[in-house]
Order: structure tokens, then C-alpha cells, then sequence
């Protein structure tokens, strides 16, 4: 093989590996971008009973994948495409951490969903509340390394609670660097631990220095099944609670449409804030969604003074119609009585 031959040959294995490297490799950053716009009909029976109503409710989601050169690159190019660090992603929990936070949140999400939609059409039910699921410690907290991920605070300075809303009001109660005593379960074995509370900044009030979720369990004569399968995260709230609610009373509430939208659920049926909601428009839209409810979250004077380019979720989602030009409605909505209020106008 004569010099020029060899260059060459050597030149095309050096670009395949490039190119191979380029397209395959993982970097240490992920890609968010719209996911799934998924039917509840095929997630969700009642007493072991499919919805079969025209129309539908839809959870949206965000779909997640590691990152590779060319995705990245794809990925700034796109409006409804970013690109995070695994910290960004994660927290700087563990994947293991991380995944187990998304069943929490999941768990609590989905328990939260059928008392409301039980309360609201007055059927019986139980709603045991077990404590609060730790799902992260800060760093600067005077529990890092007491608390881990996992652990179900039962109590504080003795005192038992009914929703996460109350434990968090009791603790807020309190004044910075008071000094606590929290109840856990960890592994199963009830322990104690205290600390002083810390300044949260988001609210500049006394707090643990933990995130959470409720820890419940719920009991009805009624049989809901939620096969929610790899779907993680709280976010599914405001669509399980209107599926759930359309299928034990029977009603027609969709009058034959397509309706997706995005929210927590708490045990006071408000609507919360969720994250990539840009992402979930162009999910519900590239599905043929007709109909999109969006949290319409309240941003305090102390969020607005820290962010001051920050949205609510109902003014994103609004944005990212108005970029897709989609005849999608956004409809905003608080409580889910209001995404209720909106569908009895469909008649």
C-alpha cells in the first residue's frame, strides 16, 4: 500500500471514530425534552373497571436521556430542548436516591389523587398519615447526616401531624436556631435525633433544611388501581385526581375531547407548581391535545425580589403555546374545582 493510500485509509478510521464518538459516547450532562403524552384510561380502573368515555385525560411528561455531543448540540438548538448537569438533575442524590425519590413522590402523588377525587364525589375512605418521606438534607442543615433519604419523619418535639401542610406550619412556627427533636423511621426502627433550625431562603423562616413529601396511605371500600409503570415524579396530580373523579361518578365530563395538563395535587385539592412545563405544552400539542390545564401558582414578593424573570407555570405554558402557534386552549387553574368549573362550560 503505497503512502497516500495508507494516510487515507488511517484519515476515514480516525473520522469513523470521531463521528462514532460524536453520536454515541455519554457525556456527564442529560437532555430534557418533551416525553409522553400518555392516556390515564390505560393507567388507571376503578373496582377493576376501564374509563370508556370518548375523549381523554392525559398526564404529560419530560422525557430524560444522557446526553452526546450531537444531542447537546441538537438540544440548543431547540426551544423546547436543555440541557442540565447531573447535579442539576439529580440534587446530588445517587441514581438510586433519585429513583427512589420519583416512586416517592409518585406514591404520594397518586394517594393524594384518589382522596380527593373520593372526597369530591363523597364516597368513604381512610387517609392515614404516616409522616413526612426525607427527600433530600441541605448541605447546611443541623440534620445533614442524621437524616438520609428515605427515612419517614413521624414526629417533632413530639407532636404528630395530618399533612405534610401542618408539619411544615409547626416547624415555621419556630424561630431560627431553636433547637428540635425529630422523631424517625429509618429502616424500619423508630429513632430520635434534634438540631437547630436554619433560615430558609426562600421564605427567610425557621426550617429543617429538608425536602418532602407526604407519606400516606390510604383506605376505601373502592378499588383504585394507578399502573403508573416507570413514571416518576408528583407532577401527574391535577390528571389522575379528574380521571379518577370521572370514572366513579360516571359523569361526562370531557364531552368527547382531548384534555392533557400538569400539577401537583395536596390534600387541600391545590394545583402546585411543576418544572419543564414548556416541554409538556409541546408533549400535549404534537398529541392532538385540545385542552391543556396549567397551574396557576401564586409567585410571592420574596421569590419575585430573588427571580425576578421568573413565571408562573400558567404564564410559561402560555408562552410556549404562543411559540408553537398551537389552537391548543390553556386554561389556568388553582384548585382542581377549577379545572371542574372549566369542564362543565364544555356542555
Amino acid at each position: 500500500m503505497d503512502f497516500k493510500k495508507w494516510l487515507k485509509t488511517i484519515l476515514v478510521i480516525f473520522l469513523g471514530i470521531f463521528v462514532i464518538g460524536f453520536v454515541v459516547v455519554p457525556l456527564p450532562y442529560y437532555v430534557e425534552a418533551p416525553g409522553a403524552t400518555i392516556d390515564l384510561k390505560e393507567l388507571i380502573t376503578v373496582n377493576g373497571q376501564k374509563d370508556k368515555e370518548t375523549g381523554s385525560f392525559s398526564l404529560t411528561s419530560v422525557g430524560i436521556r444522557q446526553a452526546t455531543a450531537f444531542t447537546a448540540i441538537k438540544a440548543k438548538l431547540s426551544s423546547f430542548e436543555d440541557v442540565i448537569s447531573a447535579e442539576e438533575l439529580t440534587g446530588g442524590a445517587t441514581n438510586e436516591e433519585y429513583d427512589q425519590i420519583q416512586h416517592y413522590y409518585m406514591e404520594s402523588s397518586q394517594n393524594a389523587a384518589i382522596e380527593q377525587a373520593l372526597k369530591l364525589a363523597g364516597l368513604p375512605y381512610k387517609m392515614d398519615f404516616k409522616g413526612v418521606y426525607v427527600m433530600s438534607v441541605e448541605k447546611n442543615s443541623n440534620f445533614y447526616g442524621k437524616l438520609t433519604v428515605g427515612d419517614t419523619v413521624t414526629k417533632v418535639d413530639g407532636h404528630t401531624f395530618k399533612s405534610a401542610e401542618e408539619f411544615m406550619k409547626y416547624v415555621k412556627s419556630k424561630k431560627v436556631n431553636d433547637v428540635v427533636t425529630i422523631t424517625y423511621l429509618h429502616d424500619g426502627k423508630e429513632k430520635e435525633t434534634s438540631g437547630k433550625l436554619i433560615e430558609l431562603p426562600t421564605d427567610k423562616k425557621a426550617g429543617i433544611g429538608i425536602t418532602l413529601t407526604d407519606h400516606t396511605e390510604i383506605k376505601a371500600d373502592t378499588i383504585v388501581s394507578i399502573n403508573s409503570g416507570s413514571i416518576g415524579g408528583p407532577s401527574a396530580g391535577l390528571m389522575f385526581t379528574l380521571e379518577i373523579y370521572e370514572q366513579l361518578t360516571n359523569k361526562n365530563l370531557r364531552h368527547g375531547k382531548e384534555i392533557a395538563g400538569t400539577g401537583t395535587i395536596n390534600s387541600q385539592g391545590e394545583v402546585g407548581r411543576i418544572g419543564g412545563i414548556d416541554k409538556k405544552v409541546a408533549s400535549a400539542d404534537k398529541a392532538g391535545v385540545e385542552i391543556f390545564f396549567a397551574p396557576d401558582d401564586p409567585i410571592s414578593d420574596e421569590i419575585k425580589k430573588e427571580h425576578p424573570e421568573i413565571k408562573s407555570n400558567y404564564e410559561e405554558a402560555k408562552a410556549a403555546a404562543e411559540e408553537l402557534n398551537t389552537s391548543m386552549k390553556i386554561v389556568p387553574v388553582k384548585t382542581v374545582q377549577d379545572a371542574l368549573d372549566y369542564l362543565e362550560t364544555l356542555k
